[in-house]
């Protein structure tokens, strides 16, 4: 690597979005094509003060919007580099055309989503609206709880997407302010090992290497459409998980740091769960441990990889609970929550007979509290006491006026 390096110390104070770009300096990104939104600004003007200052060899690419963002991002991938952006809420909504072309092109890009709820009204804080509008985009999504995973998960978003039998783009997830800008300690990587632990980039099919001619983008109708599609959905349930899996099991060995797909926290005998994703995770796994002492054996499940979904990991993780909570950071919109749904498909076809609800909740970075998860494993107890859910299937949670529940 013929660029300056970073010494850094074996603990960083770093909030998520600087920990991201430090991520993307040690992977050395090609081009990284942008148009800043808050709250996920400082992830490339982070990267563009590392160019500017002879950390990386590659390209800043300044466009006009987030649709030109992503679009740029595609031009140079195809090209045959490695590329990262990172965006929020209206420009990641923005982006959505061009993600079905990323994706269905098997172009391995690198998209660090700090997330925020989607207007109108306009709101700069942190919910999972951006994150649920592209679970069908044909992406691979992971999810970090805190500074620390931002770090960690971009290294094995780039191993895991350029990898030849995946070819995937990757998008990282962690949560507005809550993680972007909340400070904390970060176990860092030397450059030599974070590049090495990634590799140098490998192109395939890239449109740069003239002796080998192809062709990008094209149009198959009905003729061969469908089998493209299915391709792509086959090898992102089939190919991806075992690839994510070897992944996590090599930056353990590095980083002595292990990741699940599926992250269980008190589980082993817990009779009430909480399923959730993002920086309530932590929260939820501090209650849970209060909880016990009270006698109720509350449990965590914390959903690390968002796509491909993990149905199995899931159902077995929740195979012996009585009463589950799923916790959706965004709005219904008139149906069940995003997370009831796909904990409930994961469910449909065991021998469980656990008893599922669904809350909604932190819309618009409005808090969820201890308190509120106190109240949560207290229902989900009363459900188990009295073999049914007591209360409504949905409601929400730290709403102001009446308690609203729908189902």
């Amino acid at each position: 690597m013929a660029f300056d390096k970073l010494e850094l110390r074996d603990i960083e104070v770093w909030d998520g979005n600087f920990a991201a770009a430090q991520a993307l300096r040690q992977c050395q990104i090609d081009v990284v094509a942008a148009y800043p939104i808050t709250p996920s600004t400082p992830i490339v003007e982070g990267y563009a003060k590392f160019l500017a200052d002879g950390y990386v060899e590659g390209e800043f690419v300044m466009v006009e919007s987030e649709h030109a963002a992503m679009s740029g991002c595609i031009g140079a991938a195809a090209a045959g580099g490695r590329v990262a952006t990172a965006t929020s809420s209206q420009g990641f909504a923005l982006m959505v055309e061009t993600l079905y072309q990323a994706s269905g092109m098997r172009l391995p890009i690198v998209l660090n989503v700090v997330n925020r709820a989607l207007a109108a009204p306009l709101n700069v804080n942190g919910d999972h609206s951006d994150m649920y509008l592209g679970r069908d985009s044909g992406w691979i999504q992971l999810d970090a709880y805190n500074p620390q995973e931002a770090y960690d998960l971009n290294f094995i978003a780039f191993k895991v997407a350029e990898d030849h039998d995946v070819r995937l783009p990757c998008m990282v997830h962690q949560d507005g302010f809550m993680t972007s800008h909340t400070a904390q300690g970060v176990k860092t990587l030397d450059d030599d090992s974070a590049y090495g632990f990634v590799g140098e980039f490998q192109p395939m099919n890239d449109m740069l290497d003239l002796d080998n001619p192809v062709t990008h983008g094209v149009q198959t109708e009905e003729d061969w459409h469908f089998e493209h599609k299915a391709r792509q959905h086959r090898d992102l349930m089939l190919n991806v998980a075992p690839k994510i899996q070897a992944a996590f099991d090599a930056f353990e060995k590095l980083s002595g740091r292990k990741y699940n797909m599926v992250e269980k926290y008190e589980m082993e005998d817990a009779d009430v769960a909480v399923v959730c994703m993002g920086t309530s995770v932590e929260t939820a796994r501090e209650v849970a441990l209060e909880m016990r002492k009270e006698g109720i054996k509350a449990g965590v499940v914390g959903i690390r990889v968002f796509r491909p979904f993990p149905f199995m990991e899931i159902a077995a993780a929740l195979k012996d609970i009585k009463a589950i909570a799923t916790l959706d950071r965004s709005s219904p919109n008139g149906a069940a929550g995003m997370l009831f749904n796909e904990i409930a498909g994961a469910l449909f076809n065991t021998d469980t007979k656990a008893l599922l609800s669904g809350y909604v909740y932190g819309l618009g970075g409005r808090d969820l509290t201890k308190a509120h998860l106190r109240d949560l494993y207290k229902e989900l107890q009363a459900n188990v006491d009295a073999g049914k859910v007591t209360t409504q299937l949905q409601q929400f949670i730290g709403v102001r006026g009446p308690k609203l529940a729908f189902l």
